[in-house]
């Protein structure tokens, strides 16, 4: 399947993602905080730091 295709097939999709005003950017940098944190943490210690990194990081 080739990209003008799979644009084709999700052609609402693509309306809707470049009409609306809508944003699921806050919401991706949040998830990239996260797994820049959990990065910076693998090997090092249990989930309960992890937790502690997310709740406190800014």
């Amino acid at each position: 399947m080739s990209f003008v295709n799979g644009i084709g097939s999700d052609l609402g999709a693509v309306v809707a993602g470049l009409s609306l005003p809508f944003s699921s950017g806050a919401v991706e940098g949040q998830v990239n905080r996260i797994k820049m944190l959990k990065r910076q943490m693998f090997g090092r210690a249990g989930l309960d730091l992890l937790r502690k990194r997310v709740l406190l990081a800014p």
